[in-house]
């Protein structure tokens, strides 16, 4: 935003632009710095100045204050920086997304981008080359919570040419809000994966002193040449100091907190693996390498709806959902519930073709609808309980298998069997 009224006048009068740099004469006092972009909720009396120790401050200007340009902003050129080949090292593709880790800062402003190129992508980190020879490409530049399914499948291919084509691993730099979605739907979409498919990301922008961007990519590119693992991954901060990331499964995984670096928890299973600087300790069974090649079985059928089960949920809502899709995933209470109400609208949606699905919103602990008369009730009106799957890889998967067949048996079979590891016999405690 550009400045307004008498202070925007100012600094016409004076032949100043937001990114030049300037002095401010106030009060007896003399500031200088860069002048930055106002704010919608700045005052609009208030100038800001990024000072050259790289704090930002803000300045009133009165009647009294005087500004003076000190020298223009540099004309920005594109400089061309060709992307290093190391063929010593093993390779590693990074398909960039978008999201706070995929972005970089401008220090003379202070600004953070997106990186909208291979190279920026990867020179916003270059310790990254020294770990291994980096193939990276942008894919899309996105908010997380706009990603559709149709981005899923591309990944997914992206993710498989790459392996096919001799890459150790794949990183995917992604946004955190909706990276436990894609991971899922990574996990059912490849078969027989050549290495680890790595989905990370970033709690801090690249811009703050605490960014957890650097540290989770490291980590993810340890795993990638360093691990023999064969699975789809989420590689976040493992505690809220920079201690340690972990890698959980793609099925297994959910982000619990709004804003802390560590984030995101394996759910019903300890983290696969522990990465400690160079050190990597794996902690419990994981699928590994395969001789390939990779297969990609991305059909998805959209027309699945998630929805969370609470007191005073009407039926005429779950005949309103029910009557648009060809799948539903119920997140019950405790062990999977819901209302007497909601039991001939079940019925009526299974008799009608809709498969029914139920998890537990609980996370921790299984569905078990053998226990209390309403869920035996649920089971009669056709509801299908899926253990311990998280709701929302319940939700990617109920896609993926009514892509894959149109019969009830295939996919209630599809449902029920363990395919990427969201389904498990032992939780831990």
């Amino acid at each position: 935003m550009r400045y307004s009224g008498q202070v925007g006048q100012s600094l016409v009068d004076a032949g100043v632009d937001v990114g030049d740099e300037i002095e401010v004469s106030r009060s007896g006092e003399i500031y200088r710095g860069i002048l930055m972009p106002h704010h919608d909720f700045s005052n609009p009396a208030i100038v800001t100045l990024k000072l050259a120790s790289g704090y930002n401050i803000g300045l009133e200007l009165g009647n009294e204050s005087k500004v003076r340009l000190v020298s223009k902003k540099q004309a920005e050129t594109a400089t061309e920086r060709s992307m290093p080949v190391d063929a010593s090292k093993k390779k590693v593709a990074f398909l960039g997304t978008g999201g706070t880790i995929a972005s970089y800062v401008d220090y003379r402003t202070g600004a953070v981008h997106p990186a909208k190129s291979a190279e920026e992508l990867v020179f916003s980190v270059p310790e990254l080359m020294d770990l291994c020879d980096v193939k990276a490409r942008v894919l899309y530049s996105i908010y997380s919570e706009n990603m559709e399914v149709s981005h899923w499948q591309e990944l997914a291919k992206a993710a498989a040419d790459e392996l096919n084509s001799g890459a150790a691993g794949v990183i995917i730099p992604h946004g955190t809000d909706t990276m436990g979605f894609t991971s899922a739907a990574l996990s059912f979409m490849l078969r027989g994966l050549m290495g680890p498919v790595v989905c990370v990301g970033s709690q801090r922008s690249s811009d703050r002193p605490s960014s957890d961007a650097t540290m989770n990519l490291l980590a993810a590119a340890r795993i990638c040449v360093d691990t023999d693992l064969g699975e789809v991954v989420v590689v976040m901060h493992g505690d809220v100091s920079d201690d340690f990331c972990s890698a959980h499964r793609g099925t297994k995984v959910r982000k619990m907190h709004s804003s802390r670096r560590d984030a995101f928890r394996s759910v019903n299973m300890d983290p696969i693996a522990r990465i400690e600087g160079p050190n990597i300790t794996f902690a419990t069974e994981y699928s590994k390498r395969t001789a390939g090649p990779v297969e990609v079985l991305d059909k998805m059928n959209k027309r699945v709806s998630m929805l969370q089960f609470y007191p005073g949920f009407e039926p005429e809502h779950f005949d309103i959902i029910a009557g648009n899709v060809n799948g539903m995933v119920v997140a019950g209470t405790g062990l999977g519930h819901v209302s007497d109400r909601l039991v001939a609208s079940i019925r009526e949606a299974v008799k009608n073709g809709v498969f029914v699905a139920v998890t537990t919103q609980c996370l921790q602990g299984a569905v078990n609808l053998n226990v209390y008369s309403t869920g035996r009730d649920m089971i009669s009106a056709g509801a299908v309980p899926l253990g311990d799957m998280l709701p929302e890889t319940a939700y990617v998967k109920l896609m993926w298998a009514l892509g894959q067949t149109d019969a009830r048996e295939e996919v209630e079979k599809i449902m029920l069997t363990n395919i990427a590891g969201e389904i498990a016999s032992r939780r831990s405690v």
